[in-house]
């Protein structure tokens, strides 16, 4: 008997899209059709995230994204922009911790050339038709969710004392906007005119322009811009000014690049990941870990099993071990050595999943992968710092789960079997302050490298922090078979995996699985500044139900009960090979989340 779900699942045969907002979703299926593919969507809906969610993504900001194109092999793009060429360790003399926020954290922004380097490569549609969306929503307005006015009045005083640009845009009539109103972005508007302009006036062909394009932001007029901002100290949340690392030439050195994905079959399922530059390899870790402890394959399956206290103590015992491993070992490959054959193999699951027990774990615990000797830097246990009033690098993620998200999804599908999983980040609001020639602020992902020399995160000259940012996609005898994720930083391998093994073990459809009631563990690292950690801490939505909360506390997490819609915002799209039936559903928590097709 299928639970309560609160929209039905959308099916259809031409093409879903589905995104943590409406407006998004609605440009992907405008694209779609117009004629464009699933790429062509995606890019544009990328793009229009970056104008209607500003509190949780921007143009300076970063992107993976995972696809494959009918025909094709699964693929990773890297828009994940590395440190500047001056961040070093001793670039952060006197700090424990590199900031949160301000421009001292920025990396080099990677979303536009990211997109643009898909689009160019498996898109069908000009470059205007891509921008035009964004630039309309910027220039004529788009409704402000009370989510974004929040974070505005968040850091209200922030604005006022440190950030006169970010004031300008957000402050205009002297205080936040109201909720729903309509609020334009003039200088991003013209920003993305100027580039379109441009790129149309040096070529002639559409892969021409898309490559004038990229030009233009890494050398042109936009890079100069960045890099004029970045010539003069900037306070940070705090007030302390400090110079931005980034330079011209770390912005017209550095360009997207494809990547293989990181792979493993779960269930007669292949699931396909970023490599540990990202968290992608973590989700991985947890199916091994799944897989040695039998999770499905004993008599916790079926729909009851998954919303069980048994259920939910074991995939926070497991993700608690997967995540210590992501703190000890995760990195940019180029730089480190990530023992990923060691992590991902079975013998080595199965050493781990002993380590599960009936009772909840307060230890972080990372293995000793080929035997070598696990690194953990120090961490701090939450709320023994305070925090100073726009400091703190997770700007929109409460890790009770009061609020929801730190970034964006999308995911699209269409009728030829071309499918796109991707997840934009960084350039927050409320991070940094706006560039006034450009109209978006810097990202600050630099927080995510460690000072300490041990870690495999140590920062370092164009190398990548390891992001929490981390789309799925899943094959099935090698033809694409869904794409999905989450916003949520260190939760969204955890909120995915939960709705991954509902799907295969509880039979669950895209939205029931969705819709279930959600949880996820901090007894983990945060990947955002202060870099805090809650032992035994276990979120679950109150929805799981008295029995099940009571039944969790006596196997010893804290449990902390959030609102009954609060946790995840996932998203998710589905194709069935043989019969060509397309499927989408998407979260709604928050009201902001839908999918849309026919």
């Amino acid at each position: 008997m299928p639970m309560f779900t609160t929209r039905p699942e959308l099916r259809g045969s031409f093409g879903m899209a589905a995104s943590t907002h409406w407006l998004a979703t609605g440009v992907a299926m405008s694209v779609l059709e117009r004629g464009g593919n699933a790429f062509d969507a995606a890019v544009a809906a990328g793009f229009t995230l970056q104008v209607v969610e500003p509190h949780l993504n921007g143009p300076a900001g970063e992107v993976p994204i995972i696809f494959q194109a009918a025909g094709g092999t699964p693929t990773v793009v890297c828009g994940q922009g590395p440190a500047p060429a001056a961040a070093t360790p001793d670039a952060f003399a006197g700090l424990d911790r590199i900031p949160g926020s301000g421009v001292l954290p920025a990396c080099v922004p990677g979303a536009f050339d990211a997109w643009l380097l898909l689009a160019r490569d498996h898109g069908t549609l000009p470059l205007r038709d891509l921008l035009e969306p964004a630039i309309g929503y910027a220039r004529r307005g788009y409704p402000l969710t009370p989510h974004i006015v929040g974070h505005v009045t968040a850091v209200e005083q922030v604005f006022t004392r440190h950030w006169p640009s970010s004031a300008a845009l957000w402050l205009s009539g002297g205080a936040p906007p109201a909720a729903d109103s309509l609020h334009t972005n003039p200088a991003l508007a013209d920003t993305y005119e100027r580039v379109l302009t441009e790129a149309e006036a040096a070529g002639s062909t559409r892969e021409q322009r898309i490559d004038a394009a990229r030009r233009i932001w890494r050398e042109g007029f936009v890079a100069e811009a960045i890099a004029e901002f970045c010539a003069q100290p900037r306070p940070d949340g705090a007030g302390v000014p400090r110079r931005a690392l980034l330079s011209a030439d770390d912005l017209a050195g550095w360009s997207a690049t494809y990547e293989e994905p990181v792979s493993l079959t779960y269930a007669g399922r292949t699931v396909h990941k970023t490599g540990p530059w990202g968290q992608g390899p973590v989700f991985l870790q947890q199916l091994r870990l799944h897989e040695a402890l039998g999770t499905g394959a004993d008599a916790e399956a079926g729909r009851a099993g998954v919303l069980s206290a048994e259920f939910v103590h074991r995939v926070a015992e497991a993700a608690k071990l997967a995540f210590a491993d992501r703190e000890a070992w995760y990195a940019d490959p180029a730089f480190a050595d990530v023992p990923l054959a060691d992590l991902l193999s079975p013998g080595y699951a199965a050493e781990r999943a002993a380590l599960v027990g009936a009772e909840a774990s307060l230890e972080l615990r990372p293995g000793s992968p080929g035997g070598r000797a696990p690194h953990l830097t120090e961490q701090r246990l939450t709320g023994t710092t305070p925090l100073p009033l726009g400091t703190s690098g997770e700007p929109t993620v409460d890790r009770a789960g009061e609020q929801r998200g730190d970034t964006c999804h999308l995911d699209v599908v269409d009728r030829h079997g071309n499918m796109v999983a991707a997840t934009p980040s960084g350039g927050w609001l409320a991070s940094s302050p706006v560039i006034p020639a450009l109209g978006f602020p810097l990202g600050t992902r630099g927080q995510m490298f460690w000072l300490d020399p041990r870690s495999p995160s140590v920062i370092a000259p164009g190398k990548r922090p390891r992001t929490t940012l981390t789309p799925t996609l899943v094959t099935r005898d090698g033809e694409a078979v869904m794409a999905f994720g989450t916003p949520g930083g260190d939760q969204q391998d955890q909120w995915s995996l939960t709705y991954f093994l509902r799907l295969v073990h509880g039979g669950m459809g895209l939205q029931e699985a969705i819709d279930a009631p959600m949880f996820h563990t901090n007894g983990l690292p945060s990947s955002f500044y202060p870099r805090e950690i809650s032992p035994g801490q276990l979120v679950v939505e109150s929805r799981l139900g008295e029995d099940a909360i009571a039944e969790l506390r006596r196997r010893g997490h804290d449990v902390v009960v959030s609102d009954p819609w609060s946790l995840g915002r996932l998203s998710a799209v589905a194709r069935d090979p043989e019969t060509g039936v397309l499927r989408a559903a998407a979260n709604p928590r928050g009201a902001q989340g839908y999918a849309a097709g026919r």
